[in-house]
């Protein structure tokens, strides 16, 4: 076991594959963190893509007079002039403070 310790080349090669397994800047470590980060950001631009889809949608929808109508009376509570609206809340849709 001793005469391979022996070998120069054997300890230079342990050495350079210590080196370029934990110390370099290009290290395996690096790399695995690198990796890690590109598959966070690769979620991240297909989350996005699908937002952007999903808004280009509602975009459209709010270029016809129809949609533009149904968003203001469902989101600003517009109305006509004739017309009387009765906002009908449920009990799980509300929010109540606690004093604590």
């Amino acid at each position: 076991m001793l005469k391979y310790f022996k070998n120069k080349f054997l300890i230079i090669f342990i050495g350079f594959a210590l080196w370029m397994l934990f110390w370099d800047s290009n290290s395996l470590l690096i790399h695995n963190e690198l990796n890690s980060d590109i598959e966070k950001l690769e979620n991240e631009k297909n989350y996005y893509r699908k937002e952007i889809i999903k808004d280009n949608k509602a975009i459209k929808e709010l270029k016809k007079e129809e949609g533009l109508e149904k968003f203001a009376r469902e989101e600003y509570y517009m109305k006509r002039d004739n017309e009387d609206i009765y906002i009908i809340e449920y009990q799980d849709s509300l929010n109540f403070k606690t004093d604590e």
